[in-house]
């Protein structure tokens, strides 16, 4: 496994990582705990070092799963995200966002939190959660995480944001006005905007990019049909049929990134590599078998210039792909199902 640095922090990274989301969250199914540790270090077997959680994930669980797989070793690098409040009472409604708190006070009582439940003295990345532009323009707030970085609590400094909960015009700006090591944005060769963007401005400032989502919810892993079904408790049965009937055609579009020595999932994941500012890409990971292969995407052959403006190319003009219009176009996959 290949590393590359986050910013100018020093902070070496593997160039494909593990978003604890997928096992923590129950949005890709539901894991025991020593299911997931199991994932975790299998992951570490095969070369990834950089791992990705939030104190949401599981209101804490996607740390202490970390704890348990890894404890302290050195050799495993942890990012981690703050700024919602999941300590005081809170009623979920929905798809309801949880309340902010950006206040040093509170940005320290959760960065003790989490330590504990990393089992960690000191946090490799500490990412705003889906901050908005008070939390960027908050000069106390960025005082004090830079008081964090000179005693060494964090080690790099980074935003997590969106989609559409802050997102592209906070990107563009925290880009260019802030002195934060990475950002971590969805982005892969499906969805390129504001992706493009972000990799323009983060480019010209010594920023990195973490690149997550980068099989567009598992479409670019290749193995999608358009009779695909999703399991009860799979976030992409929200999707709607057009998703699925667009995509599927997209995918076919950039087959030719697929060879014998190189997967659709690592072309599309070797696709985002190819830009420099690209530090490390966070793939959904759900079983063994994605592990073994995404863990091999550092030896598998870069794509070329040329791929990669053809894709680009593609892109611009919608992979060739007419919008889906059936009957059943805006239907939910999982309203679809039959299983």
């Amino acid at each position: 496994m290949k590393t590359r640095t986050l910013g100018s922090s020093g902070v070496e990274v593997s160039e494909v990582g593990f978003g604890v989301w997928t096992l923590a969250t129950g949005w890709w199914g539901e894991y025991t705990d020593d299911e997931a540790v199991a994932l975790l270090r299998h992951a570490k077997e095969r070369g990834i070092t950089f791992y990705d959680t939030a104190d949401t994930y599981g209101e804490g669980r996607g740390e202490m799963l970390l704890n348990k797989a890894f404890g302290n070793e050195a050799d495993v690098v942890v990012g981690t995200k703050f700024g919602y409040d999941i300590y005081s009472p809170w009623e979920r409604k929905g798809h309801v966002e949880r309340p902010h708190d950006w206040s040093p006070a509170f940005v320290r009582y959760a960065l003790e939190q989490s330590l504990k439940r990393l089992g960690r003295d000191q946090i490799d990345f500490y990412q705003l959660h889906n901050p908005r532009m008070d939390a960027l323009q908050d000069d106390a707030l960025w005082e004090y995480l830079d008081e964090l970085l000179k005693v060494g609590t964090v080690r790099s400094i980074g935003v997590a944001l969106g989609p559409a909960i802050g997102w592209r015009d906070e990107g563009v700006w925290v880009a260019n006005n802030r002195p934060l090591h990475a950002m971590q944005v969805i982005h892969n060769l499906l969805e390129q905007q504001p992706g493009r963007e972000f990799i323009e401005n983060a480019a010209a400032n010594g920023v990195s990019i973490v690149a997550r989502v980068p099989h567009s919810s598992g479409m670019l892993e290749g193995r999608y049909t358009t009779e695909t079904t999703f399991a009860e408790n799979d976030h992409r049965r929200h999707r709607p049929k057009s998703w699925l009937m667009e995509g599927v055609q997209k995918v076919e579009a950039v087959r030719f990134l697929e060879r014998d020595d190189r997967t659709m999932g690592q072309a599309a994941m070797q696709w985002l590599l190819h830009e420099p500012a690209v530090s490390t890409v966070l793939p959904n990971i759900y079983n063994v078998e994605q592990i073994d292969e995404f863990a091999a995407t550092s030896d598998t052959p870069p794509v070329t210039d040329e791929e990669f403006t053809r894709v680009e190319a593609l892109w611009e003009e919608g992979f060739g792909v007419e919008p889906y219009t059936g009957e059943d176009a805006g239907v939910l996959l999982g309203e679809l199902a039959t299983d």
